[in-house]
């Protein structure tokens, strides 16, 4: 019975380097597969310090809101993420759901 590779050699490359670029970025791998090449990484939420953005909201007269509720949409929620190489060769990024 023979094999069939999936990837080659230039496309797993480009794989680890996107998995180094992720954790550069803050990722942290939670789960790994060799044999069919995906990963899937995880970004704790950041704690937001809302004293401080009430604060600049009161002395900007309420244009700070606007950066504060950006903050909260943006950093308040854990996010993952798959990074895979298909059949093909080629490379993808797909968000996961997370709690």
């Amino acid at each position: 019975m023979e094999t069939y590779q999936f990837t080659n050699e230039k496309a797993l490359n480009k794989f680890y380097e996107m998995i180094s670029a992720k954790k550069r970025n803050g990722f942290v791998v939670v789960e790994h597969n060799e044999k069919l090449p995906y990963v899937v990484l995880s970004k704790e939420k950041k704690v937001i310090k809302h004293t401080l953005h009430l604060l600049l909201t009161c002395l900007t007269f309420g244009l700070w809101s606007i950066v504060w509720l950006y903050l909260i949409v943006t950093l308040s929620r854990k996010r993952s993420i798959l990074v895979a190489v298909d059949e093909d060769g080629n490379l993808f990024e797909d968000k996961c759901l997370s709690i």
